[in-house]
């Protein structure tokens, strides 16, 4: 478990994976050794894949704990790594929103 980030407000969603999501694509060309986001989109594809089950898991042992402040902050890490894994397959938001739009009219 990471260390809980202090004085959380709230925020704009779209607007914050939106922005997330455009760091992303700008560090697939960057150095891994300076990058981890640039180490996951470049690196082996299992060591990403493994990372993102990894954070699924601890996001649901932090719901059995029923601890709040520690199901936001794994559930940041598991979106983090979702929009990785999207880039890293050149799935991008917007197919990913048309993709639930769909599913739901």
């Amino acid at each position: 478990m990471g260390v809980r980030t202090a004085n959380v407000q709230d925020g704009n969603i779209g607007e914050t994976l939106t922005g997330l999501a455009a760091v992303i694509h700008g560090r697939r060309d960057a150095s891994p050794e300076e990058s981890y986001t640039a180490k996951l989109l470049q690196g082996e594809a299992d060591s990403l894949l493994k990372k993102l089950a990894e954070e699924a898991s601890e996001v649901i042992m932090a719901c059995k704990d029923d601890d709040h402040d520690h199901i936001r902050y794994e559930a940041g890490d598991l979106v983090y790594h979702l929009l990785v894994t999207l880039e890293r397959y050149d799935v991008t938001l917007d197919e990913l929103a048309g993709e639930l739009d769909a599913r739901h009219k």
